[in-house]
């Protein structure tokens, strides 16, 4: 039964026996040999980093991220921050994994009703295909739970809605910001670029990659369902189809991020440009809030963009 949370967490406080999720883990050795590790503890309020010397050899054969477990040890500051140090794991049989994984600030109900919207602002058959496949009742489920990533930006459950959300108000006004944008391929490119993300996270056990994603991927799958909802449409323009399937496949950039094909069209490069600004400024407020730091610096880098950041003033 969990007692505590991070954000309840001072320094000196001793833990003994108390659940946190273990979202990361490294193993080291000292300069004489001896094992270490180095692991990142969270749930639902935050995350705290915690290292345990020492290591006895059957905790190490079985411990692993993404599973919870039982930490015993004594919370202390670290450079300006709180960590664990950690003198004894358990594991945890079950878990109801509400209490360890982070959710977004947005209630699942008002930013569905706000999806719903967007989609109803469609022209047809736009708004046929859009609400076809992210409307349909046990798809929206698993897409408005899903995270947008695993630790960058919008790690959270809702974290995949409430990114498509912001992206989509954002391309709302570019499309009348910038001549000759097509708003409505746009706006349905933003709606549907990382569907295939509802499918690729197990929000059952931490953001692990599902078998879907670690063998098709995201961008395969949203393809893939894209070009299937399109054909069980009655005429849906063939050329509109190529152009939709062209933003999901291009979202990414470039191959070496893993886009199979680069923006070549107007709308491709503003989907490809309001996805990284998203998730830029999201991954930014997220490091901030994760970090465990109460200085004006954050007290480590952000793996985004591989330095302290500096905290706006009265950032709460």
């Amino acid at each position: 039964m969990k007692s505590i949370y991070i954000a309840e967490l001072t320094d000196g406080d001793d833990l003994m026996n108390e659940p946190f999720l273990l979202q990361e883990v490294v193993r080291r050795e000292t300069k004489d040999g001896r094992p270490y590790l180095l692991s990142t503890l969270r749930d639902n309020t935050g995350q705290i980093n915690s290292v345990f010397w020492d290591v006895p050899p059957d905790i190490d054969g079985w411990i692993k991220a993404g599973v919870v477990i039982l930490v015993t040890g004594r919370v202390n500051s670290y450079k300006n921050a709180l960590q664990i140090t950690v003198t004894d794991f358990n594991p945890v049989e079950t878990a109801d994994m509400t209490h360890y994984l982070p959710s977004s600030p947005r209630t699942s109900e008002e930013m569905v009703v706000e999806l719903r919207q967007f989609v109803q602002d469609l022209n047809q058959p736009w708004c046929d295909l859009v609400s076809k496949i992210l409307l349909d009742p046990p798809f929206l489920q698993e897409f408005a739970n899903a995270p947008a990533a695993r630790t960058m930006h919008h790690a959270y459950v809702g974290g995949l809605l409430e990114h498509t959300l912001s992206m989509a108000s954002i391309a709302v006004f570019l499309a009348g910001h910038y001549p000759y944008v097509n708003k409505d391929l746009l706006l349905s490119g933003v709606l549907l670029h990382d569907l295939g993300k509802a499918l690729e996270y197990d929000t059952g056990s931490s953001f692990e990659f599902t078998d879907d994603g670690r063998l098709v991927g995201h961008i395969l799958r949203a393809t893939i369902i894209v070009e299937k909802a399109a054909h069980e449409i009655d005429d849906f323009p063939e050329d509109d189809l190529r152009q939709l399937v062209h933003l999901v496949g291009s979202h990414h950039g470039t191959m070496e991020w893993g886009a199979p094909v680069v923006p070549k069209t107007l709308e491709a490069i503003l989907l490809h440009q309001i996805d990284l600004l998203d998730s830029r400024v999201q991954g930014y407020f997220d490091h901030l809030r994760n970090d465990g730091g109460d200085g004006l610096w954050t007290s480590k880098p952000s793996y985004m963009f591989n330095t302290e950041l500096r905290r706006p003033p009265d950032f709460d």
